[in-house]
């Protein structure tokens, strides 16, 4: 950015980790405008998380950690964040920085970091997610259901913390997710009177997993839905659809909950097995059109990351890793304004579209050979600031 505005990386660094803005005021505008755009009844509230890959060992929260983007683990930063979709439009709300075990428990770490005292516990991505749920609530966010994948799905208490809040939800779960095809009535165990009494709860009926169940059914039994129009035509996939009882061996009653499982048309094995607490009428199209919008929040974070520079921040800090991620959002959010406004006349306008057509627009500094020098001469001082720091490091170990 300093490359292009007539400004020094310097000045942008003071504005991620020193300028006195009201951050959090700013992330409540920004969910507040969006909530304007795409609130609603049939908006989805999306959850996910997001990795970013980090060398060394200064970055707040880094550590080696599932990487989803490359397939595997890797020294990484990992966010988890909240988007608002409706209709095929999606902007990010807001995000939090996962902070592993090993940070949590080493203090001068966390200082270094400017990790804020409040924020250095353990707490689960799915404690983020719920934080960011109550978030969105607080600043009177609209929408009609919560959606996530496995990664949060698998979680039982998670999705009863959800239900607990009277919020509808539609999770991706495991395929070793255990199901009831009938109440399962748990009840403590009679006992013969000595000893102590059985405090678990217990039922004597059969369950299966979602894998087993989803197998046992005919080939009649799939059910073709259309999900939306995309680029390359109608959209499609084959779902089953039944309601079953989930119970997690702890509480009093089972949960009487939609099963949904899906395959692409053609595939011989599913791709996706999920849980809703929807209304029992619910269609079959409905909900699968509910657990088709994680998509979007993907496709955000791949246009954020490709176009916003999402991933592209040169800070350690807590507070300016935020900060950077505040910005993204503002940037997404003023471009989804700017679709909205013209999606009559220019309907296939992409995110894209718009950042290289800003990018041709806006004035750019002539370019000098001064000027070149000049951002040269920056660069090198980059490299010799994180070669001095790299060193540093090294002598301390």
């Amino acid at each position: 950015m300093s490359e292009v505005v007539d400004t020094d990386s310097q000045a942008l660094h003071h504005l991620l980790t020193e300028a006195g803005v009201d951050w959090d005021g700013l992330s409540g505008e920004v969910a507040r405008q969006a909530d304007a755009l795409l609130g609603g009844d049939q908006a989805a509230l999306i959850l996910d998380e997001s990795a970013f890959v980090k060398k060394g060992k200064a970055s707040a929260g880094v550590a080696r950690m599932w990487n989803g983007r490359l397939g595997k683990v890797d020294n990484s930063q990992v966010g988890v964040f909240s988007a608002l979709c409706r209709n095929q439009r999606v902007t990010l709300l807001d995000s939090r920085l996962y902070l592993p075990k090993t940070w949590v428990e080493d203090a001068q770490r966390c200082r270094r970091a400017h990790i804020p005292e409040e924020a250095r516990q353990l707490r689960s991505k799915c404690d983020l997610a719920l934080e960011l749920v109550d978030t969105a609530r607080q600043h009177s966010v609209r929408f009609g259901y919560v959606a996530v994948d496995g990664g949060y799905g698998k979680d039982p208490v998670f999705l009863r913390r959800l239900a607990a809040r009277s919020l509808c939800f539609v999770a991706d779960v495991h395929k070793d997710q255990r199901i009831w095809l009938e109440d399962p009535a748990p009840c403590q165990p009679v006992t013969s009177g000595r000893g102590r009494p059985a405090k678990k709860r217990r039922t004597d009926r059969p369950s299966l997993t979602v894998a087993e169940w989803a197998a046992r059914q005919p080939a009649s039994a799939w059910k073709v839905v259309k999900l939306r129009q995309g680029e390359k035509g109608t959209l499609k996939a084959e779902y089953l659809h039944a309601r079953v009882w989930v119970w997690d061996g702890k509480e009093e009653t089972a949960r009487h909950w939609h099963l949904l499982v899906r395959r692409e048309c053609g595939a011989g094995t599913p791709s996706h097995y999920v849980l809703s607490n929807a209304d029992a009428d619910a269609s079959t199209t409905r909900l699968a059109r509910m657990q088709g919008c994680r998509f979007f929040i993907e496709h955000a974070f791949r246009e954020a990351k490709s176009e916003l520079a999402m991933a592209d921040y040169q800070v350690r800090r807590w507070d300016a890793w935020h900060r950077h991620m505040a910005l993204v959002r503002i940037a997404m959010l003023f471009l989804l304004k700017e679709r909205l406004a013209i999606q009559d006349d220019v309907p296939m306008l992409s995110l894209a579209d718009l950042v290289l057509a800003i990018d041709q627009l806006l004035p750019r500094p002539e370019p000098t050979p001064e000027r070149i020098a000049r951002i040269i001469q920056q660069r090198h001082r980059r490299r010799q600031k994180a070669l001095e720091s790299c060193l540093r490091r090294e002598l301390e170990i």
